[in-house]
């Protein structure tokens, strides 16, 4: 059975991560993740999506997972589908980014 824990907060402009954490982690730890949405999941594992401001903010939130001594299994960045503008047509408000390749 999963699980899900949602906070109200959105933030415009903000990019889309999916943290993912070995272990179910308690309701009294998602104020730390605030504005995230909370996942237990049924192997076991802990999801917390949801949109991140900025770098800064990301990095906050793998030191929160860090301090509470749980592993870390992944952090996904997530693509996000493209905004409307005011007359109904696709907006593109992407980023370009190179992505790094491994040998």
């Amino acid at each position: 059975m999963t699980d899900t824990h949602t906070s109200p907060e959105n933030h415009d402009g903000a990019t889309g991560y999916e943290i993912r954490i070995k272990g179910h982690l308690d309701d009294r730890w998602a104020d730390r993740f605030e504005g995230l949405t909370l996942t237990r999941e049924d192997n076991g594992d802990t999801r917390l999506t949801g949109t991140v401001v900025d770098q800064a903010a990301l990095h906050g939130l793998l030191r929160a997972v860090r301090d509470l001594g749980v592993r870390l299994l992944s952090v996904t960045h997530l693509q996000s589908t493209p905004a409307e503008a005011p007359d109904g047509r696709p907006q593109d408000t992407s980023h370009r980014s190179t992505e790094e390749t491994q040998p």
